[in-house]
């Protein structure tokens, strides 16, 4: 049985650890992509921020929180550089694509022009702390792309330097975007972060096509990370065994962890797992004292962990951080699930690559269902 799944599977699970902006083959034998969706129409299947719709005054964006906690939402009309658009509905914004000058707040946006192959349009970026990509380093080094400062602390003088025709930001962050309200230059929001599913959150690729021309490109690239990260979703749909998994840390005393309907919860759940807030109902973040978390996981097995750790993150090494986390049943049985993000350029590339993030808790939640030889590419058990 193993070796079925492992040969049927084989050339989908190579394609998962190829770069998308490479140009990842669709694997074989995968789950057909979402129906009727023309190849320069952006029709959202998964993401729950945002819609799009076609009149004859040009194509309408409308923009909200997925998660329904805030309620401002965002309307633009998208019309083609240097056109005179007319007809422009009430309440709509007036937007110029493709745009040719962005700034990007947030890793998760840059992914999607990594994936694109989009990174001239980037004319500045914020904190480069766990920057991988060689192209945006060297973007930075010869000067075509700036560094605007961090959130709360941006410099407003380089970012109207850049002349960026958007800003892309995160509204219902804390973040200091109001400082940028003054500075005459369209906030965009891009709010894949807010997406509960991790099919959603991908799927803001199509909205960063729309804002560069590339929908026919976007849509064929999201249209392979949904077929692959299907196929891998179906392989655990029906396993026996469910095991739970913890997600988090403790900082400052309060242990941040995703609620139960919440993005991460739900990979799990396609992987095979089971939350350890199984009966939770909210989407976004909660603050937890270590006593609510030690009392809901006595049958977790899995501990997912994901920092910055500079040297080698190790058992004795979170145990010295606090010495409660030995009394977790995940650290008793060796079960921490293990991504430094000073090594892996976690944040930078997930976002678009759910897909290689299921593989990579497929393979250790169930390996049976995988190939022998599969080398994880995030996620691997702490020794």
């Amino acid at each position: 049985m193993k070796k079925l799944i492992s040969l049927c599977l084989l050339s989908a699970l190579l394609s998962l650890v190829v770069s998308c902006r490479n140009g990842a083959p669709k694997a074989q034998g995968a789950a057909t992509p979402s129906a009727g969706v023309k190849a320069g129409l952006v029709t959202p299947q998964y993401a729950e921020g945002f819609r799009v719709s076609y009149t004859d005054a040009g194509c309408l964006v409308d923009i909200q929180d997925p998660l329904r906690e805030a309620s401002e939402s965002f309307h633009y009309l998208l019309v083609p550089r240097g056109e005179s658009p007319t007809g422009v509905p009430a309440g709509y914004s007036v937007l110029e694509v493709p745009v040719e000058r962005v700034v990007c707040m947030t890793s998760l946006q840059l992914s999607n022009f990594i994936c694109l192959d989009e990174l001239d349009r980037v004319a500045g970026i914020t904190s480069t702390r766990h920057l991988f990509n060689p192209e945006m380093k060297q973007r930075l080094a010869d000067g075509r792309t700036q560094k605007i400062g961090i959130e709360g602390n941006f410099d407003n003088e380089v970012i109207l330097a850049l002349d960026p025709d958007v800003i892309l930001i995160s509204p219902f962050k804390r973040g200091g975007y109001e400082a940028l309200r003054g500075v005459d230059i369209p906030l965009i929001p891009h709010l894949g972060y807010q997406e509960q599913t991790p099919l959603g959150q991908a799927e803001w690729i199509k909205f960063i096509g729309l804002l560069t021309g590339q929908e026919e490109k976007a849509n064929r690239t999201f249209a392979e990370i949904e077929a692959r990260y299907n196929t891998l979703k179906s392989l655990a749909a029906n396993v026996k065994e469910r095991p739970v998994v913890l997600s988090g840390e403790l900082h400052g005393g309060n242990w941040y962890v995703g609620g139960g309907r919440s993005f991460l919860a739900q990979i799990f759940r396609d992987a095979g797992g089971e939350y350890f807030l199984p009966e939770d109902t909210n989407a976004g973040g909660l603050n937890l004292d270590f006593e609510t978390v030690y009392s809901q996981t006595a049958g977790a097995k899995y501990w997912r962990i994901v920092n910055s750790y500079n040297g080698t993150f190790s058992y004795d090494a979170l145990k010295a951080e606090d010495a409660r986390y030995a009394d977790l049943n995940a650290f008793k049985g060796k079960g921490v699930i293990y991504c430094n993000m000073r090594e892996k350029p976690f944040y930078e590339n997930m976002p678009v690559q759910p897909d290689v993030v299921l593989s990579d808790l497929i393979y250790i939640f169930h390996p049976d269902l995988m190939p022998e030889d599969y080398q994880p590419v995030y996620y691997e058990l702490l020794k």
